[in-house]
């Protein structure tokens, strides 16, 4: 008798009991591998579209308009512990003229709550670290426009509508401006009141004064940074003229 040779490929389990192994295609690794790079082509491509989408959404938000972009400022008004105390302390008198300012109508009231918020928004950036520190600033800067909003709203009842619409819908974006527009809306009317009631030209002279000290000093505290409290400066003066603006609320 002739010994005939086993063709199935010799394995580990080959001749033990009850074990029988069932032959394999020499066609489906090659199917395996296959479908594997079908499959990993077409996660390629969804990752590819997915990476397209998010680059373009990324450009168009680089390029919105300059009034949709946040403040740009500088940081470097607490350069070690004892200029952040000097900033922290000298933020607390808008708290205490917050408190201080007459509630006797609803717009009085939002300037006074909103004053408060100021002296809270500042220290809070003051006392900011790390990543968080610039969204502090860009706070602290909303508050203020805040207020002068509120305060022109405090002081007259008749501004145009459209006006304070656009304003307050540009306090996120650019609250340097309407910090400028509505400062410069209570100048007029201060200057207008204070030439026709005898009683109010001394705040208003001492108004003037502190609101030329202070912009030099907010001009200063950007073009010499290193220079150390006119920071803080910059909050007194500013809070004198708050004090003084508030005459015009009694």
């Amino acid at each position: 008798m002739g010994v005939q040779a086993d063709r199935r490929p010799p394995g580990g389990l080959d001749g033990l009991y009850g074990v029988q192994l069932a032959g394999r295609s020499p066609y489906s690794d090659d199917e395996a591998i296959k479908t594997s790079i079908m499959d990993s082509s077409a996660m390629e491509q969804q990752g590819g579209v997915g990476m397209t989408r998010s680059l373009k959404i990324k450009q168009l938000w680089r390029q919105r308009p300059p009034c949709l972009k946040p403040i740009h400022c500088s940081l470097s008004c607490d350069k070690n512990v004892a200029e952040t105390v000097a900033n922290v302390v000298t933020s607390l008198p808008f708290i205490f003229l917050g408190l201080q300012t007459p509630r006797k109508t609803l717009n009085t009231t939002l300037y006074a709550n909103s004053l408060i918020g100021v002296g809270v928004a500042s220290s809070l950036y003051h006392t900011s670290r790390g990543e968080i520190r610039k969204y502090m600033r860009w706070a602290d800067y909303t508050m203020i426009a805040t207020t002068t909003l509120c305060l022109t709203r405090a002081l007259r009842d008749e501004h145009p509508r459209l006006l304070m619409a656009a304003s307050t819908l540009l306090l996120p974006f650019q609250p340097l401006m309407v910090t400028a527009l509505h400062t410069g809306m209570m100048e007029v009317s201060f200057a207008k009141r204070a030439s026709t009631e005898p009683e109010l030209k001394t705040a208003h002279n001492l108004h003037r004064m502190s609101s030329l000290l202070g912009g030099a000093l907010f001009i200063a505290d950007d073009v010499f940074p290193q220079t150390p409290y006119i920071h803080a400066a910059w909050h007194l003066a500013a809070a004198l003229g708050v004090c003084t603006c508030n005459k015009l609320l009694e």
